[in-house]
């Protein structure tokens, strides 16, 4: 199995990629992002045993020298001591389907992460501070390629991505379809999310990407995307709504010119509005009671639709004429 090149733990790259106070990116891209594979596990594992394990004490003075004299040795040996960490978390992720070696990559660079951002003063081992670096770098790369589809997006679904598969092993759901009810509201309980986004990540976990043009049988043309509905509606019914949209507000602005002045307004602040005036509101305006307001108000809507109905049937009356 093929596994990446790690030489820039304890070659003339680490003062390339070690910068004072951050971890130059442009090289990161270029030698960590990017993995290139090289020899196999064993050979890796090999270049990782020549690096001894640290005490405390020695592990705390190594990183002292890193980050107050920025000692490329010690950083050198601080790394090196702590990728036998980066194997045994990247395996924890193998059951996803992507090959180890790109696990163990990016795991190592949630390792540099690490020690640049490592304060030794707090009295904490790099190693309990490096696995959290570490594991969110495997944890968004198998997110963001495990599948095409863009999944873990939220705190929820990262949650349930990462833990689903260990739950149903311990509630003994051992099947690729879906879940019983009172497993999913188990789990759902367990990861405090809802019942629906267990359902749909199970089945999402259980699927594979498949393209949508390949034939749905091999001695047929249809394609998989010939089942796909278009929710959207078509022009034909669009272009006819938005006619009948704008035929509807002709009737009600020609309808509003029947009304008198202080009508329009009212019914307008009433009727219209996103936000209505009250009644009290209006009644301070004009100088009347509230209950003078809403028989003004009720008498505007009266001869409104009066007016529209009169206004469409004349205008049903010019069409057919003119188709006549």
């Amino acid at each position: 199995m093929a596994v990446p090149r790690v030489a820039w733990l304890w070659g003339d790259l680490v003062a390339k990629q070690l910068e004072p106070g951050r971890i130059a990116p442009r090289m990161m891209d270029q030698d960590l992002m990017t993995v290139r594979m090289s020899g196999d596990l064993d050979w890796y594992l090999e270049q990782a045993r020549h690096f001894p394990m640290l005490d405390a004490e020695e592990e705390r003075r190594l990183a002292e020298r890193w980050k107050n004299e920025r000692d490329e040795a010690a950083a050198r040996q601080l790394l090196g001591s702590h990728l036998r960490l980066v194997v045994k978390i990247a395996r924890g992720y193998g059951g996803y389907g992507l090959p180890l070696g790109e696990l163990i990559g990016e795991g190592n660079v949630g390792l540099m992460q690490a020690l640049d951002k490592f304060e030794p003063e707090r009295g904490f081992r790099f190693a309990t501070y490096a696995m959290w670096w570490i594991r969110a770098a495997i944890q968004e790369y198998v997110l963001h390629n495990r599948s095409l589809v863009k999944m873990g997006t939220t705190a929820a679904q990262k949650k349930l991505f990462f833990n689903l598969g260990r739950l149903k092993r311990e509630l003994g759901e051992f099947g690729e379809g879906d879940l019983a009810p009172d497993t999913v509201a188990s789990i759902a309980d367990e990861l405090e999310v809802s019942e629906d986004e267990v359902v749909e990540m199970n089945r999402r976990l259980a699927g594979r990407d498949q393209s949508l043009t390949a034939p749905m049988r091999a001695d047929g043309d249809a394609e998989w995307q010939d089942l796909l509905v278009d929710e959207d509606q078509d022009q034909e019914s669009t272009v006819a709504d938005a006619s009948e949209l704008a035929w509807r507000r002709d009737l009600l602005a020609e309808g509003m010119q029947s009304l008198t002045e202080r009508e329009r307004h009212i019914l307008t602040e009433r009727r219209l509005r996103d936000e209505p005036m009250t009644l009290e509101g209006l009644s301070s305006v004009y100088k009347v009671s509230r209950e003078r307001v809403r028989q003004i108000e009720a008498r505007a809507f009266e001869k409104l639709q009066k007016a529209m109905l009169a206004a469409a049937a004349n205008e049903r009356a010019r069409m057919a004429r003119l188709a006549a």
